[in-house]
């Protein structure tokens, strides 16, 4: 009865005003499915919980769109569904993991809670239940008590600062799945593959799977893989199939066959760029403080923006980019990277900041002079009336830009308004 009334809250009557249907002409089923997981004194949970998709909109060398990308994160599938820290890898490159390609970017990056269900709360007495009234959070120290991580973490040595597979030696306990990604303890990445193209077969169509696994054994001696769900994958943005040489190059301020991320952006009416006359690799710490005033006026403002640099962004090496960090740039929802003059430098596609541009959907563009099919018209910047800093411009357009990427193809433009 719970269940059915729940279509008459009023977070599910604002939801139904948003579409094409009538409250009144909605059907609804309920399914009862056994949960997968372990109890553990007063809670319950699984080992961990994840989501796959048959597309990765993100991809990094040697990863591609289509190679799919899963997010697993300890215990229940919340701390997922909330964009809570949590581990991304390609089924094809389980090894590949930008979020743990050094210390710091572990420690940033690693996931610091998880979720499990209470068992300890009487239903029957509560007159209202919300959908988080029997979830609970946790800190990681909790499974480490429950043997959880044992087969699926690793260990951080303040002394050396360095992080070692496994939870043998003493330090701080982390959930990095390196057992299983890198030693294959579990055959966690063959598993996710099989069942994508299964499903993607099935259905003829890419699609998005949900799943538990528990590594401890059951009656059979067997560990657990567990299917929650397997849906087609819904793009949140139908443009993924646009066209994009339905634009002229005139209209074009940029063009990559090298971009991260899919979709439309109509709401980006602010550009910060780095001056090409005025650039000095010598000078790209003041460029950053610059570009850092700029970012915290329109973060302010509430006011997105493009965000337009020279060598790589982020950077430690100030001579091959600008040594920015994320909280620096923050308020940027698409940005270019494009090389130097006289320089060539190896492009970062966003791997400093990997994990926010995923949790914040940025698109990213790379852009190189001396590649076809890629293209940025910094005369039309330079021509903007614009407030100038030392290094850097700020412009603020009447009408907004449009950000058009094809998250299939990798490849994307940005119109001019």
């Amino acid at each position: 009865k719970r269940i059915y009334a729940s279509t008459y809250f009023s977070r599910a009557k604002e939801y139904i005003k948003m579409t094409t249907y009538r409250l009144e002409d909605e059907k609804m089923a309920v399914v009862i499915q056994k949960l997968s997981g372990n109890i553990h004194q007063d809670r319950f949970y699984p080992d961990f919980s994840g989501v796959a998709r048959s597309y990765n909109f993100y991809p990094t060398p040697p990863l591609k769109a289509k190679d799919g990308i899963a997010a697993v994160g300890l215990g229940l599938g919340k701390i997922i569904t909330d964009g809570g820290n949590v581990i991304r890898f390609c089924p094809k490159y389980p090894k590949h993991l930008i979020q743990f390609s050094d210390v710091k970017k572990t420690l940033d990056y690693v996931q610091k809670y998880f979720y499990t269900l209470r068992l300890d709360t009487d239903s029957q007495n509560l007159e209202y239940i919300e959908e988080d009234t029997f979830l609970e959070k946790h800190d990681l120290s909790v499974a480490d008590k429950d043997g959880i991580l044992n087969l699926t973490g690793s260990t951080y040595s303040p002394e050396n600062n360095a992080i070692y597979d496994g939870v043998s030696r003493p330090g701080i306990k982390l959930f990095t799945l390196a057992p299983i990604l890198k030693f294959n303890a579990f055959p966690l990445a063959e598993i996710i593959d099989v069942i994508m193209k299964l499903g993607k077969w099935g259905m003829a169509t890419p699609v998005e799977l949900e799943f538990a696994v528990n590594l401890s054994r059951n009656q059979e001696g067997k560990r657990t893989f567990s299917i929650l769900q397997i849906r087609p994958l819904v793009v949140s943005d139908e443009i993924v199939e646009r066209d994009l040489s339905m634009y002229s190059q005139d209209q074009i301020l940029c063009k990559s066959s090298n971009v991260l991320g899919n979709g439309l952006n109509e709401e980006i009416k602010d550009i910060i760029f780095v001056d090409k006359e005025k650039f000095e690799r010598s000078k790209t710490k003041e460029v950053a403080e610059e570009l850092t005033e700029l970012n915290t006026k329109l973060v302010n403002s509430a006011k997105p923006y493009l965000l337009v640099v020279l060598g790589r962004l982020g950077t430690l090496d100030p001579w091959l980019g600008i040594p920015v960090q994320w909280g620096n740039i923050c308020g940027a929802k698409a940005i270019i990277e494009t090389d130097f003059e006289d320089m060539v430098v190896e492009p970062s596609q966003g791997s400093h900041f990997f994990q926010n541009l995923t949790s914040f959907q940025i698109i990213y563009f790379t852009v190189h002079s001396n590649v076809k099919d890629s293209y940025l018209d910094y005369d039309w910047l330079s021509k903007q009336k614009a407030q100038s800093l030392e290094f850097v411009k700020h412009i603020e357009l009447e009408n907004p830009l449009k950000v058009i990427v094809n998250g299939k193809k990798n490849e994307g433009i940005i119109v001019k308004p």
